[in-house]
Parts: structure tokens; sequence; C-alpha cells
């Protein structure tokens, strides 16, 4: 790895509010077997290849079916290394009762909708890698519903690979299109993609594509879930930011 700045970032740089790093960390476990816990006793989850995770510093860019989906790679994930999310896109983390507990954890880089402060949020990543943590970005940018389909995929999680020199890694998750107590939910880890050389126009194109390749491939054998009663139907919507477009 090679982060972009000479300097080590300090800890004020990580995300989070300015605290004491004991009480950042502590609080960031607890989130993790918190929501570990939670999502284990609603959910069955599956998960395949963890031996493909790299020990140090990444970037998992996953496919996007649900707003359950982060806490699905908190309860299956390891603790080690440190998970943060690039994201939410919001103006203020402080407004609003899920943007408050977010930023309590400590685990979200997140970025104006305008993108004018994208380069703070870059330093941040830097800082992320340069601690020995992992980044994951739901790399469609939106949510949608289908469950062996992947949309285009954003130059964030290559452009952020590329600049610090650090793997990217595809993770498909299946089965949250739709929730349902007792849900079956896959994670399954892709094989690790080195991001060598500059982020030029053209290396960030290849590795891209690379991605989205080797992501598609992850998700395409999954069936569609069917969708559940009335009940599960606003859970699985109560916090989703649907595009313009009618969902199914």
């Amino acid at each position: 790895m090679h982060p972009a700045s000479g300097a080590p970032p300090s800890v004020s740089h990580l995300p989070g509010r300015e605290i004491a790093p004991w009480r950042r960390a502590a609080r960031y476990w607890l989130s993790r077997v918190v929501a570990g816990s939670a999502v284990r006793a609603v959910f069955r989850l599956r998960l395949e290849g963890r031996e493909r995770l790299p020990a140090g510093p990444a970037v998992l860019c996953f496919n996007h079916l649900n707003w359950v989906d982060a806490f699905i790679l908190m309860a299956t994930l390891p603790m080690r290394p440190r998970l943060y999310f690039f994201g939410p896109k919001e103006e203020d983390m402080s407004v609003g009762g899920r943007n408050r507990l977010m930023a309590w954890s400590g685990t979200p880089v997140p970025y104006r909708p305008g993108k004018n402060n994208l380069l703070e949020a870059t330093r941040t990543v830097s800082a992320v890698f340069a601690a020995g943590g992992v980044l994951a970005i739901a790399g469609e940018g939106r949510i949608h519903r289908l469950e062996s389909q992947l949309l285009p995929l954003n130059e964030g999680a290559a452009y952020f690979a590329l600049r610090s020199g650090v793997p990217i890694v595809p993770v498909a998750i299946n089965g949250t299109s739709w929730l349902r107590f007792g849900g079956r939910v896959r994670v399954r880890i892709g094989e690790p993609i080195p991001a060598v050389g500059r982020p030029t126009r053209s290396a960030l194109a290849a590795l891209k594509d690379r991605t989205w390749q080797d992501l598609h491939a992850l998700v395409a054998d999954h069936p569609e879930v069917r969708p559940p009663g009335r009940f599960w139907r606003r859970v699985t919507d109560m916090f989703n930011d649907w595009p313009d477009e009618p969902s199914p």
C-alpha cells in the first residue's frame, strides 16, 4: 500500500465524531456485536469464501438490494480488519435518527450529494487504509430488487483502490431483495482483484469492468425471492430510497 500523503493521517481524520479513540473503538465493537446478534436472530446467514478476504486494507465492492445490506455485512464479515462504509450520501449526518446512529457507530465515510466534500472524503478513505481498515462500497450507487442482475458500477471503488494501491474484493449479497423472518441470506466473497498503477481513465475503466464481471458472476445463479406478506413488505421498504421508476 502507498497512501497518497506522506505523513500518517491523524486519528481525527477517521470517520466519526471528534471523540477519544478508545471511545470510538468501543462504539464500533458494540455496534458490530449488537447488529450481528440482531441480524442473526432474524435471518439465516451463510458466508462463502471467507478465506478470500485479505488480512489488510481493501475495497469491498458489494451489490445493493436493501437497506439491511450494511447490517448483513456487519453480521457476517470478520471483526478484523475494521470495517467502514463509504456513504451514506447526506448533507448532514446529525439529522435523522438513522444518520445519528450510523455516525455514533463510527463506521460511515459520508459524502454530500453535491460532492463538494469529495476531497475530504478521499482523505478519510486514505486514513481508513492507513489505519489497516477495509472500506465497503455499494458499487452500483443505488438499490434495486434484482437478485441475479447487476447494475453498471460507479468508478468510486476502482478509484479508491488504484489511488491507495489496495485490492478490490467483489462481495455478493443475495436474499435481501425481499425481507422475511427466517429468510436465507447468502454473502459470497470473490477473488481479490489487484489494483496496480495510477487512477487514469483507462485504468479506472478496466478495473471497473473487471469488478463488474466478477461481481455479476457471483450473483448470477441466485433465484429471485418471492414477495412476503404486508408486514415484511413494509419492513423491506422502511429505509429504502427507491429511484423514480416504480418498484415491482
